[in-house]
């Protein structure tokens, strides 16, 4: 039969995972970093996740496809509560805001009870290529941009760069896609009033191309925003 149904367009899709709760039906996974559409029957064509995604990925197109079932969304349900393998193969791309949990009561808890040292991460994803510029958590942020290899090489990580900052990593190197990089970049810096960022690059040349990429976006941003720059030795020294 032809009826109305969700459309998704991969190639501007990020993966970042907004549209999936907005559909009631559980229609949508994110499926090897891209948002699918699990199969024709779970879409009832209202198009409730078309508002949820900052791409404009998803539209709704008229075509042949098989009738909306609730007897499928009930199945499906289920199978996901199931403790089976979820059908969209990796959840792991989905928003997470962790700055709630990271009150300072939450954190002397942690260390009480397990004996170490907390993460402060606040949030997740933390991969330029998989964030969404209008996450919550970049408004009003102070903002790390490190170098993928930094934190492994650098101990107090955490304690000194990470703590109290929305963080964005990727490797100026071995990632395809630079200039899809710098216009992410650009798109968290205009859409949210950032206070100050830091950038933590490795002292191999290479790395030299975080500090680049960060400084063409906040130029195409048209924002005069702080920068500090640190470099780390390949033996966890600041340089």
């Amino acid at each position: 039969m032809k009826r109305k149904i969700v459309k998704i367009d991969e190639s501007k899709c990020n993966g970042c995972a907004l549209c999936v709760p907005s559909c009631h039906e559980g229609a949508i996974r994110i499926i090897n970093g891209k948002a699918k559409l699990l199969e024709d029957a779970l879409c009832d064509g209202l198009g409730a996740c078309l508002g949820e995604c900052p791409q404009g990925a998803i539209t709704i197109e008229e075509r042949d496809a098989k009738a909306f079932s609730e007897e499928a969304v009930s199945m499906a349900k289920k199978n996901e509560a199931s403790d089976k393998p979820m059908a969209c193969g990796c959840p792991g791309s989905m928003m997470r805001d962790f700055r709630a949990a990271s009150s300072p009561d939450a954190v002397h808890s942690a260390v009480a009870l397990q004996g170490n040292v907390p993460s402060a991460l606040q949030q997740w994803p933390i991969q330029l290529k998989l964030l969404n510029p209008r996450a919550p958590f970049f408004q009003d942020a102070d903002l790390l941009v490190a170098a993928d290899c930094t934190a492994f090489s650098f101990g107090p990580f955490h304690q000194k760069f990470l703590k109290n900052k929305a963080l964005v990593v990727f490797c100026p190197k071995l990632d395809e896609g630079l200039d899809e990089y710098i216009e992410k970049l650009t798109g968290i810096l205009k859409e949210n009033n950032i206070r100050s960022i830091t950038v933590v690059r490795m002292e191999v040349p290479c790395c030299g191309g975080t500090v680049k990429i960060v400084e063409e976006a906040l130029r195409r941003s048209g924002k005069n925003i702080l920068m500090k720059e640190y470099t780390l030795s390949l033996q966890g020294e600041m340089v």
